[in-house]
Parts: C-alpha cells; sequence; structure tokens
C-alpha cells in the first residue's frame, strides 16, 4: 500500500518504499533514520514564503481590471505582465485553496552538496551541507538582486550561479580570501552579502543584458558544459542563446513568443521550449531545427528530461495523465512519439491537474504536485516508482510527502541528480521551510 503522511506528522526520508514520518520538524528523526545510513543529516532552512503568495480570490477583480499579476502588500514589484495567459504561465501552480504562487524555485549544484532557492524576490539563499557546522545559510542579495524570477547552477563551473533579475542575468560566483573570482572585461565587480562564520564571499562577475530591449527572463537553461547559457522572455519575439565567456548572445526563432519554459537535454543534443498556448517544440542543436507539438490538455506546467536525453516527461495544466516524448533514432532525428503515462491516484482523491514535476537522474523516482485534492491529500507531493521498457513508462506510487506546518503547499521542489546515495529531493513549503528528503531503496545503501 502506498505510503499515507497522517495529518499533523512531517515526512522525514524514504526507506525501500515505506515513508517516514515524525509527530514534529527536526533532526532527531532524521539522525535515527537515514543520518545513521548516509553519515549526513539535511537540516531544514527557513525562509519567508509570503513574499511569493497572494489570494486569488480576493484580488481576481483587481486582476481584470488591472491585468497584471496583484502584489503582496508592502513588496517591490514582482512581476508585471500584461494578459491572463502571462499569469497563467509565470504563475501557473494555483493551489487547491486559492493561493497562487509566483517566482519560487530551488536548484541543487550539480556536483557539490549545495542548495539554493529563491527566498524572496530580491535575495537567493545558499546552504553549503558540507560546510555548515555551525554555520547559517548565506543570503545573496544586493541592489543588482531585483525581482528575481530565476536561478540555474553553471555546470563544470565551480560554484556559479546565474540568476535572473531586473537588470538582466547576473552571474555570481563565491571565492575566498586570496582566491578572487575571475571577471568578464568590463565587468565590475559587485561582493553580496556573506553568511556569518563563513570566508566565502559571493561575488558579482557578469551581467548579462540586451541593450536594445528591457527583458524580463522567466527561464534559464545552461547547456552540459557550462559555455552557452539559454533564456527566455515574456517580452521577446525569439529566446536567446548566451556564449558567457565571450557576453555575446544569439537569438533563436523570431516569432516564438510567449515562452514559458526552457530545457535542454542532459547531453546538450535536443532543447525544449514551451509556449503559454499550450504548444511545445523540440528542438536538435546540431542545425537549430525544430518540430511543432501542441497539446489540447492545456500548457506545459513541468517537464523533465532522463538522464539519457532520449525521453522528455511532460505534465499539462488540464490534465492527470502524463506525457513522455520518446525519440526514435539517434540525434539530430527529431523522429518521435508522445506515449501516456497514467497515475490514476490523482482522479481517484479528487485532483484536477498537474501544476510541476521532478524527475531524478537515475530515472527511478518522479515526485508531482498537484491541484485539488480532498482535505486530507491537500498540499502534498507524491512520490512515483519508475520503470520503462524501451519507450513504455510505468510509474507506481510509492506514497506521499507531507511538508511542516498547517496546510503546508509545496510551492517548489528538485532533485539532486548527482547524490551518490540514490534520488535527493527538496521542497520548499508555503509554511517557510526547505526541507530535503532522502529517498533510499538501493540494497546497497541499506547494508
Amino acid at each position: 500500500m502506498p505510503c499515507f503522511p497522517q495529518p499533523g506528522s512531517v515526512t522525514v526520508c524514504e526507506i525501500n518504499r515505506d515513508l517516514i514520518t515524525s509527530e514534529k520538524l527536526s533532526d532527531d528523526q532524521a539522525k535515527a533514520t537515514y543520518g545513521k545510513i548516509l553519515g549526513v543529516v539535511f537540516s531544514p532552512i527557513a525562509f519567508q514564503p509570503g513574499l511569493f503568495l497572494y489570494d486569488s480570490e480576493q484580488n481576481r477583480e483587481r486582476e481584470r481590471e488591472n491585468g497584471e499579476v496583484v502584489r503582496t502588500s508592502g513588496i517591490a514589484a514582482i512581476l508585471t505582465l500584461v494578459g491572463d495567459s502571462f499569469k497563467r504561465a509565470l504563475s501557473h501552480k494555483i493551489l487547491s485553496d486559492g493561493i497562487t504562487q509566483v517566482n519560487v524555485q530551488v536548484r541543487w549544484h550539480p556536483h557539490k552538496h549545495i542548495l539554493a532557492f529563491i527566498s524572496s524576490p530580491n535575495q537567493v539563499t545558499i546552504y553549503d551541507y558540507d560546510d555548515s557546522e555551525g554555520k547559517e545559510p548565506i543570503i545573496l542579495t544586493n541592489e543588482s538582486l531585483g525581482n528575481i524570477t530565476a536561478i540555474e547552477w553553471r555546470p563544470k563551473g565551480g560554484r556559479m550561479l546565474a540568476v535572473a533579475c531586473k537588470r538582466g542575468i547576473t552571474i555570481w560566483s563565491s571565492s575566498y580570501p586570496g582566491n578572487v573570482a575571475p571577471l568578464r572585461s568590463g565587468v565590475s565587480s559587485v561582493v553580496g552579502i556573506t553568511s556569518r562564520g563563513s570566508g566565502t564571499r559571493w561575488t558579482l562577475v557578469d551581467l548579462l543584458h540586451n541593450p536594445d530591449c528591457n527583458e524580463k527572463i522567466i527561464s534559464l537553461s545552461w547547456n552540459p558544459n557550462g559555455r552557452l547559457l539559454a533564456s527566455a522572455s515574456s517580452e521577446s519575439s525569439s529566446f536567446t542563446i548566451w556564449d558567457v565567456a565571450q557576453g555575446v548572445s544569439t537569438p533563436i526563432r523570431r516569432g516564438l513568443s510567449n515562452i514559458s519554459m526552457l530545457k535542454w537535454s542532459p547531453l546538450g543534443d535536443y532543447f525544449f521550449t514551451a509556449k503559454i498556448d499550450g504548444s511545445f517544440y523540440l528542438w536538435e542543436t546540431y542545425t537549430w531545427t525544430s518540430e511543432l507539438w501542441s497539446s489540447s490538455d492545456g500548457y506545459v506546467t513541468g517537464a523533465s528530461w532522463d538522464p539519457n536525453s532520449r525521453m522528455i516527461m511532460m505534465a499539462f495544466s488540464n490534465s492527470i495523465t502524463l506525457g513522455s516524448v520518446h525519440f526514435a533514432s539517434k540525434p539530430p532525428s527529431l523522429d518521435a512519439h508522445l506515449l501516456p503515462v497514467d497515475l490514476p491516484e490523482f482522479s481517484a482523491i479528487g485532483s484536477n491537474g498537474i501544476t510541476d514535476i521532478a524527475w531524478d537522474a537515475s530515472g527511478e523516482r518522479l515526485a508531482v504536485s498537484y491541484k485539488g485534492g480532498d482535505e486530507l491529500y491537500n498540499g502534498l507531493v507524491a512520490i512515483y516508482d519508475v520503470s520503462r521498457r524501451g519507450p513504455l513508462v510505468s510509474a507506481s506510487l510509492v506514497g506521499f510527502i507531507r511538508g511542516p506546518g498547517e496546510n503546508a503547499h509545496s510551492l517548489a521542489f528538485a532533485f539532486h541528480d548527482q547524490f551518490t546515495h540514490g534520488p535527493l529531493l527538496s521542497v520548499c513549503w508555503s509554511s517557510g521551510w526547505c526541507c530535503t528528503y532522502p529517498l533510499i531503496f538501493k540494497s546497497q545503501v541499506i547494508s
């Protein structure tokens, strides 16, 4: 039977398809369970979730009148978007109690145990679990960081983080005394705030900005070698590929407006873009040729590549069935087939749509958040065991993760792609905690 966390409990981890819970949020149960196996405890990190939420019921009339996302009182502008379709694309995770999520992202460093997440519209929280003894998280904030919309770690770039904000794309790098991060020519160095007790400094080492337009970047994606960075703006007729070392940008496919999501494949051969009208494109990156696909189940709310770049799994706003696009031939061929991935449990619990998905790099665990659900299941994150036979994907429900606090909902989640002991999932909850859950099921880890 799938594991179900009782109201009032909090999930700690998975051990062999059993999702362990505790009566309260603390490190004690983590130490007694997965801490004995892994030798490390991933302590929860606090932040202020109220900066990202607004009551859509109370503000719906104002939205219709003004055509823009309504901001929490006293908060600097998060997004100013014209038209209801933009609001659905950039703030599309509608929680079942009428609360709408805006601008939360969480990302693991590709090779280190360093977690970063957008903790307010104007700051990023960074926590190094390998260097956390007695230290508080680093809060990266600066006048350069306003209206933050996306973050992405640079592959093969050390501790380097791209942050999309009001100025464009800022590139930040950590350094230590005597080891200053290099700057691209023409960029002025800016130092962000560092944590107490830490010798690490985070420095603005690059700024990527198109001087011809005032873009609001809504999505970022690095190619696997970290040389190229793709960005999409709600106000541009193309997406952009940046050669970061040179600071040079190349627009791709003019006329491709209203992009809401970008995803470079893990091997770099393919590239995915989704639009707010329900269509999406699959690109091969040898000649940047594309194939247009369309959906009758709404727009894409989440997408994850498999580690071999031969398949991408997607969720749609008006469906509780996922879709997997499988490439029938090797790149640069775009010959592909869309196959359904059924999740029948969501119909049984009263869900009316999937809001996001994350697929771990091993391909064995899938995390899913959803709209609706009855009182017992509202706001939880579902965990699935995934199996594949050729192009066919099937998902078996392991259970549900419950976050800390009353009526907590997931705001964003992501897997650590290179954790050696199995899937490692981090979830930012509406109650103001970013929690990490090891999903341990491999016999060689348990023994």
